[in-house]
């Protein structure tokens, strides 16, 4: 495995990874952009870098195909300070590729071209099961479980870290990977019970729980055995939710860019924050100033801020807190 395996990764995430093909303008169809960046891109992925910069010892658990797309995937992770102990390749897979559109504020549709994409090929036996169980934060998301053998890999990763603190979940439903809402839903129920923290945005918690509203969702994830849930809400903040307490961080008002990457930030700095042990509140502010802050850029994974510019941005622009008992 490396000189990696010698040691434990702060955060391992699990699944998407690939290339994000951003147009350089903005306001009009792909059909007439002629300019493009490239980018290293799938959410856990980009989670992964997000701790990165946050000084996080960081690892994915995914798989490339054997093309240049590949090459480039794994390049960018570890100049980004991510190691790719665990990305493995496949030959004979093209390496995912996703291109967006930019209609600021708050359109950006996604054209996925993942046609047999290879980290849905990875099954139980390519898994570092001690790393993933020994991981002080160990990341998935839900497009990990819509096929196999990808769907039975992540259940045998959630079984080997039998519900260890930090084991996180990501809604991140995308309907394009799902024959419906319905499978994915049935899918989320049989691996609520394996986490322990549950993250997702009002559409996400509509498709797992069939709820919309901030609290009832948060209060449907409890009730699948979660001992945290956290209940994106873009520019309104965020809302979390424990056994005896509900916590809500207002919105950092913006200028938005490209949306695309912040609920991947956010997660980032949820991950750093739960790791140091901040108080709650303040976990979640941080979270979203760094959701915030990679709205207003174009890229995803490049965008992801370091400590010190996440703690001024912190600081620069305060927002209005709560806490209560349930």
């Amino acid at each position: 495995m490396g000189l990696f395996s010698d040691r434990n990764a702060d955060v391992l995430t699990m699944g998407r990874i690939g290339a994000d093909i951003y147009p350089l303008e903005h306001g009009i169809g792909l059909e007439d952009v002629a300019s493009f960046g490239k980018f290293l891109g799938g959410s856990p992925t980009n989670v992964a870098v997000a701790a990165a910069r946050l000084r996080r010892s960081a690892a994915v658990v995914s798989a490339v195909g054997d093309d240049p797309f590949g090459r480039f995937c794994r390049n960018e992770l570890v100049r980004l300070g991510v190691f790719d102990d665990y990305v493995k390749v496949l030959p004979g897979f093209s390496t995912p590729v996703t291109f967006c559109e930019i209609f600021p504020p708050d359109s950006f549709p996604l054209y996925f071209y993942r046609t047999q994409a290879p980290d849905l090929e990875l099954g139980s036996d390519d898994l570092p099961l001690q790393e993933i169980e020994e991981a002080r934060v160990f990341w998935i998301t839900v497009t990990g479980l819509c096929r196999e053998p990808s769907r039975g890999a992540h259940i045998a990763a959630l079984q080997g870290r039998a519900r260890r603190r930090h084991t996180i979940i990501d809604l991140d439903y995308r309907e394009q990977f799902w024959d419906s809402p319905e499978a994915a839903r049935a899918a989320i129920d049989e691996v609520m019970p394996m986490v322990d923290i549950a993250v997702g945005n009002a559409a996400e918690c509509d498709v797992a729980f069939g709820e919309t509203d901030p609290e009832k969702s948060a209060l449907a994830m409890l009730e699948r055995g979660v001992k945290l849930a956290v209940v994106k809400r873009g520019p309104d903040g965020v809302l979390a939710m424990t056994a005896e307490e509900v916590f809500e961080v207002e919105g950092t008002p913006i200028e938005v860019v490209n949306g695309l990457g912040a609920g991947d930030a956010f997660g980032g700095a949820l991950c750093h924050g739960l790791l140091k042990e901040w108080p709650m509140l303040d976990v979640l502010v941080a979270a979203s100033a760094a959701g915030a802050l990679v709205a207003t850029r174009l890229e995803c994974s490049t965008a992801m801020p370091s400590e010190p510019e996440l703690l001024a941005a912190v600081r620069r622009n305060p927002v209005k807190t709560t806490r209560r008992r349930r």
